[in-house]
């Protein structure tokens, strides 16, 4: 096996048991890199040489005998929305192109504490708007199951990188499933942490209200050790909760005897695949067998959630991309002849038509007239549903549902077409809408060897639950971690 097949969890314990150094762990992940990307294409920017450096600062540590952390070592991507101090930070824009960050994100200042490995920065959907990795400025990433077919988005970059071995871990963002959906679709493990959990502070944001950094990769254990390490208090971060965090790595464990799963029925209806269906509903009988009960339960409100949240997000969208003007810092159109031209050329220069779309849209539900009838409403129905999914958590631990309806479509398939791309999140938006934890893992493949995700949803800060529910599955099926030839 070459060393970017190993998850993080076995990477960092040999590392510690000296089988290996960081730099060959790099080496392997940067050959893979130069091997496949050409295919792929989940990098905006590739930082070989700042990721060489820090393993060998690990080496370093390591031969000195000085304590290292888990993660110290391991080559990690980051989403391009993400800041990073000194490399450019685009979120996939024309607008941001040339943006390098004066700063890091907290998230990207505790990695550094771990000692990671800066790999690069990833491909996405522009400002983290879409479902597929299509809408980025510079490329359309592939899915490294079939080069044909999305990675699912926004974080298809993230998604695509540790499907493919071009990453260990990564770092995506989860607006309404844009860390869950990609994972479904390359196989991989993601999860979207329980909101406030994670500093938002130097995300990009897009709807603050509903955006949360997460963690991904090729196992439940890998996943645990990156979100121990990212979560907390932040004081950059008004929003962040303030509360203890066990270790999550270290309080795995795979019991489920007595652990009540809810089904919810709406999750299984009409558009949701057959073999999606199948291969999600194997998983709650397997978790039955080791001891868990299974519920059937409803939550009504799904079938709006959709409408509920393209107009939360856009409102918040509409309000936060305006500070884009072409003044203070990003792209900024050559020729005008005052200031509201030149507004009004960046704007529409700098932008992707996905991000004119829900900008649009945003300022149309804020506006006089309409607020009570569209942005209000929006808002009700948001309660509701929080009021729903804590109705069902008296009565069961964890939530059961498909990751999203079908496998991933073929690159071009729904471009064109918005109401059926946003139908690809039906499965995931509730979550964010009530501010709630899930994590997607690998459930199967169907016919055209495509991976299927099964999601597991809980309570507020719920995630051992969650992380322990998704272990004892990876116990009963032998692991996921599976990266595909890539001819």
């Amino acid at each position: 096996m070459e060393m970017y097949q190993y998850t993080a969890t076995e990477l960092s314990t040999m590392l510690k048991e000296k089988k290996c150094s960081a730099v060959e762990i790099t080496k392997s992940v940067i050959d893979r890199i130069h091997a496949v990307e050409d295919k792929v294409k989940a990098f905006i920017t590739v930082t070989e040489d700042v990721a060489l450096q820090k393993a060998e600062e690990v080496d370093k540590k390591i031969a000195n005998q000085q304590p290292i952390s888990e993660l110290a070592g391991i080559p990690i991507a980051i989403k391009d929305n993400i800041c990073t101090k000194g490399v450019a930070t685009t979120c996939a824009s024309k607008m941001l192109e040339h943006f390098v960050p004066p700063y890091n994100a907290t998230v990207i200042e505790k990695l550094n504490a771990c000692d990671y490995v800066p790999i690069g920065k990833v491909n996405m959907d522009e400002f983290a708007m879409g479902s597929s990795t299509e809408t980025s400025y510079f490329e359309k990433t592939k899915n490294p199951h079939d080069f044909n077919r999305v990675p699912g988005g926004s974080s298809g970059g993230s998604a695509a990188c540790v499907g493919a071995g071009e990453a260990v871990l990564s770092l995506g963002s989860d607006t309404g499933g844009s860390i869950r959906l990609p994972a479904s679709y390359c196989g991989v493990v993601g999860l979207k942490p329980t909101y406030s959990s994670v500093s938002r502070y130097g995300l990009v944001a897009f709807a603050s209200s509903l955006d949360q950094i997460g963690p991904m990769g090729r196992s439940v254990s890998d996943v645990a050790m990156l979100y121990s390490a990212i979560c907390g208090r932040d004081a950059h971060d008004a929003t962040s909760a303030i509360r203890e965090y066990p270790d999550f790595k270290a309080n795995l464990n795979c019991d489920v005897k007595g652990k009540v799963i809810g089904i919810p029925k709406e999750y299984f209806g009409e558009g949701v695949s057959e073999v999606v269906r199948k291969n999600v509903m194997q998983v709650a009988k397997e978790l039955e067998k080791n001891g868990a009960v299974l519920r059937e339960i409803s939550l009504p409100s799904t079938g709006y959630a959709l409408s509920a949240y393209y107009i939360i997000s856009s409102a918040e969208a509409s309000s936060n991309l305006a500070r884009f003007d072409g003044v203070k810092y990003g792209y900024r159109t050559a020729e005008y002849n005052s200031l509201i031209e030149m507004y009004e050329k960046t704007r529409s220069e700098g932008f992707g038509d996905e991000v004119k779309r829900r900008i649009l849209l945003g300022t149309f539900v804020l506006s006089s007239g309409y607020y009570d009838a569209y942005y209000k409403r929006a808002k009700l129905l948001q309660q509701q549903t929080t009021k729903e999914f804590h109705q069902e958590f008296e009565k069961c631990d964890v939530i059961l549902t498909p990751t999203a309806p079908d496998t991933a479509f073929k690159i071009g398939e729904n471009i064109n077409d918005p109401l059926k791309m946003y139908a690809t999140d039906i499965c995931t938006i509730n979550v964010n809408i009530a501010g709630l934890p899930a994590i997607s893992v690998p459930c199967g493949k169907d016919e055209n060897h495509l991976p299927i995700g099964v999601q597991l949803i809980g309570p507020k800060f719920s995630e051992q639950t969650l992380l322990n529910t998704a272990f004892a599955y990876e116990q009963i099926v032998g692991g996921f971690s599976c990266i595909p030839e890539l001819n």
